[in-house]
């Protein structure tokens, strides 16, 4: 009887494919997609790719690098739909949206990039590239762009953090002092059976995210508006 070959043990075999740090990172997004952030080790992801852990670190020197590494990959796979003639408001909550839709899709490694990375965005980064761009084209001096795109980036981030870990459900469940739901009524004191229900589910996330987006558009409007009032009224 032919006796059958033995696997080498892992780690020792040749992989069929090369690392390189491309793969490293996709399989790192794969496993933190599934499991988290906290849950990804060196030793896992050389599983995950069928390698010895010690070959990992001739591309990646630690976990930090990697979950570096797989968030710029993530930011410069951000797309979003151009539109040239658009007004800027438009253009703007669009891409907010498509930002916020990468950031649901990818919640475990946004949610610790938002907190832990504060380089996570970078220059050349598509988001940051079409943001600055945006504002420009709203009207502001080429001097403040960055910094009113970055005020625009830290208020979108920490909607989308509070969306992630789950904060901004619990506080849209909080009444004020002294609220009585009786107001919200016809005024005879009786309550529809599912109220409660519905309000303990807290109001919809995509209409608080609408609301965060038109406040800070009405807020840039407003600012314009003070800009080019001044700049008529001359000296």
């Amino acid at each position: 009887m032919e006796k059958k070959a033995r696997r080498p043990p892992r780690g020792t075999r040749k992989r069929d494919v090369p690392l390189t740090e491309a793969g490293i990172y996709a399989a790192a997004l794969r496993l933190i997609d599934a499991d988290g952030v906290e849950a990804l080790t060196m030793r896992k992801l050389a599983t995950a790719l069928d390698a010895n852990p010690m070959s990992l670190y001739h591309h990646v020197p630690n976990k930090e690098a990697v979950l570096r590494g797989v968030t710029r990959m993530v930011g410069a796979r951000f797309r979003t739909v151009t539109l040239e003639d658009a007004p800027w408001q438009e253009r703007i909550r669009l891409l907010a949206t498509d930002f916020r839709t990468l950031a649901h899709r990818h919640p475990e490694l946004m949610a610790y990039s938002f907190s832990h990375q504060r380089d996570f965005i970078q220059p050349d980064d598509p988001f940051w590239t079409a943001l600055t761009a945006i504002v420009a084209a709203a009207g502001f001096a080429q001097s403040e762009v960055s910094e009113i795109a970055a005020l625009m980036v830290a208020v979108v981030i920490g909607v989308l953090a509070a969306e992630l870990n789950g904060s901004l459900h619990q506080w849209s469940t909080l009444k004020p002092p002294g609220f009585d739901d009786r107001e919200d009524g016809d005024g005879d004191g009786d309550v529809d059976p599912g109220s409660a229900d519905l309000a303990s589910e807290g109001p919809d996330r995509d209409h608080m995210f609408r609301l965060v987006m038109d406040t800070l558009i009405t807020g840039l409007e407003s600012r314009l508006t003070r800009d080019r009032d001044g700049r008529d009224a001359g000296p």
